[in-house]
């Protein structure tokens, strides 16, 4: 009983009151905020610390790899001033002075050249001659240099693709290059110094340089290509990656970022003249927290506290948020469309009396879609009737002509006979208002207009129609079949030399009620014929009802569904098909009675 009225006392409990008892009990964090700060605190004091050490290192690092270039430039100063420049190379080669200062360098340069401006090779040790087709002045570092003529220009490590040097093991090399005055005689020329920097001795450099726990260094250009990284082949094959963007951005200093899922603390230092950048990168779980056995303790208590008031506050929120969540299920299948779909009423008061609105809600609005539906529907049936029922005044003056024009010539049977299909054909058209009627009644409203057409046209054309007594009593759309037969006439076959026929059939195949008006008329292309069942716009016949064969395959639609409907097979002087699909459904009298039922073929 206990229980019971404790559940009763949580429902009727207000979201108000319940929101207010769980800040209420939120507001214990606040304890948390001496932990956090102690917590803070010893972590920046780490950070400064890691930071401050990185920074010593990376310098240490890039005076050594400063150093370690600048003796590659001097190497430079002394093949320029000492040897190029003071040669004439129109008297003699200056390969032995290079050859010496290459022997002397050779642990740290794989090849040096000399080019001119067009591109020849002028000098080189000890490569022998350029590779075979290499042209070296599309080369990128060739323009660059010639551009810039007062700096020294570094590559980014690549496999040495230059020289042949009769070797079939690929040599990974730095490239520098410089602009230089070349004299042949009396003249002077700009050409190119290169020295190719064996790029296993910057890499000795670098390699053995420890970081503490999962920390390391790497070095990138200006443009954030990489120099060295320790997986800098899993790098250039695309299975790992390094946040080079950002690196090629920053300036030197120390920076926190996020890169992999992981914080990490990382350190910048630039490299003397190259612009190369050092970076040392430490990851946030890498810090080593183990000289603070004391502050962890209190970190522990804390993270102890914590976790306990995690549960509290989880527990009591999800008695606030687990209705909300339910009645927010039950309102996204009401917004996808399930009217009908039960909304939860569960939690307190305002959310179970929120719940009942919801529901009371969906079913209003599901009586009113089927209002708007029902009445739409009903709508689109009065607007298609009303156009199908419309005659073209032009086919009642030319028939009522006809009329006259026979009795003034005393063709008195055949005035008969007009006037009578005339009638049975109005007859027919308003069949009391009634849109569904027999197959007889339609195939019999067709048969009249033909006659008064035949007789019209001056038997230009015949007429069959051929139709089972079995499919007699059938239920068909009242006025389906004229359109479509003034469309053979006026489309057809007005234009033909010869004599036009006309074929209608009803038929009952596989479990369906089947109607095909065919002519042997001027017939369409595919495209035109596609046109018509299509919203494209199309003149109709002046001379025709103005009935469009896409109003009455939407009619079909409408009134039997989306199965069934026109086909249209037409091909130029070949004639048109059009096959209407109807459900072979009996027709239903005013009193509900079934008419139908099978019996002989024949003809009308």
């Amino acid at each position: 009983m206990d229980k019971e009225a404790s559940e009763n006392l949580w429902h009727r409990t207000s979201i108000r009151y319940t929101i207010f008892i769980y800040f209420t009990i939120s507001a214990l964090v606040a304890v948390l905020l001496i932990g956090v700060a102690m917590y803070m605190q010893m972590s920046r004091q780490l950070t400064a610390a890691v930071q401050e050490e990185n920074q010593a290192v990376l310098g240490q690092v890039s005076r050594s790899v400063d150093a370690y270039l600048r003796t590659i430039m001097k190497l430079s100063d002394s093949l320029y001033y000492g040897v190029i420049k003071n040669a004439d190379l129109s008297e003699g080669s200056v390969n032995s002075q290079i050859t010496l200062l290459y022997d002397n360098n050779k642990d740290s340069v794989a090849n040096i050249a000399l080019l001119s401006k067009e591109g020849e090779l002028l000098e080189a040790v000890p490569a022998a001659r350029l590779k075979t087709g290499l042209d070296v002045t599309g080369e990128q570092w060739f323009g660059n240099t010639l551009e810039r003529t007062d700096n020294l220009h570094f590559t980014t490590p690549h496999v040495q693709y230059i020289f042949d040097n009769n070797e079939n093991q690929y040599r990974w090399v730095i490239t520098l290059t410089r602009a230089v005055e070349i004299t042949q005689g009396t003249s002077t020329d700009q050409g190119i110094l290169l020295i190719d920097i064996r790029y296993n001795s910057l890499q000795q450099i670098l390699e053995n340089i420890a970081l503490g726990n999962q920390g390391y260094l790497y070095m990138v250009s200006n443009g954030g290509e990489v120099i060295y990284h320790p997986r800098m082949q899993l790098i250039g094959t695309g299975k790992a990656k390094e946040n080079l963007d950002a690196a090629a951005s920053y300036r030197d200093g120390s920076y926190r970022e996020e890169f992999g899922g992981e914080r990490r603390e990382v350190s910048v230092k630039s490299v003397g003249y190259t612009g190369w950048k050092l970076l040392s990168v430490t990851p946030e779980k890498g810090l080593p927290l183990s000289n603070l056995k004391m502050r962890l303790f209190a970190v522990f208590v804390v993270a102890s506290f914590l976790f306990l008031l995690v549960l509290i506050n989880a527990f009591i929120s999800s008695r606030i948020t687990t209705p909300i969540q339910e009645l927010e299920k039950s309102v996204n299948a009401i917004e996808a469309g399930q009217l009908d779909a039960p909304v939860y009423m569960g939690g307190s008061y305002e959310i179970r009396h929120l719940g009942r609105s919801i529901g009371d809600m969906a079913g209003r609005i599901q009586t009113l879609m089927e209002d708007i539906v029902a009445e739409h529907e009903h709508k689109r049936k009065r607007e298609f009737d009303t156009l199908q029922s419309q005659i073209n005044p032009h086919f009642l003056y030319n028939t009522l002509d006809i009329i006259v024009w026979m009795i003034e010539n005393e063709q008195k049977q055949e005035a008969v006979k007009v006037v009578t299909a005339l009638a049975r054909f109005f007859r027919i058209s308003l069949s009391r208002g009634k849109s569904i009627i027999t197959v007889r009644d339609e195939l019999e409203h067709v048969r009249n207009y033909l006659m008064i057409q035949q007789m019209r046209f001056k038997n230009k054309f015949t007429y069959t129609i051929d139709a089972g007594e079995d499919v007699m009593e059938f239920a068909s759309l009242k006025l389906m079949l004229q359109p479509l037969v003034e469309n053979a006439i006026y489309h057809g076959m007005e234009f033909m030399d010869g004599d036009g026929e006309i074929l209608v059939r009803a038929e009952k195949r596989e479990g369906d009620l089947w109607f095909e008006v065919r002519d042997n008329g001027l017939g369409m292309t595919k495209e035109q014929a596609d046109s018509l069942l299509s919203d494209k716009p199309h003149v109709s016949s002046r001379r025709g009802s103005g009935i469009g064969v896409k109003n009455v395959n939407e009619r079909i639609r409408l009134y039997f569904g989306e199965d069934y409907g026109l086909y249209i097979r037409s091909e130029p002087d070949e004639g048109t098909s059009i096959q209407i699909r109807l459900p072979a459904q009996a027709y239903q009298t005013p009193d509900g009675a079934a008419r139908g039922g099978a019996g002989k073929g024949g003809r009308i």
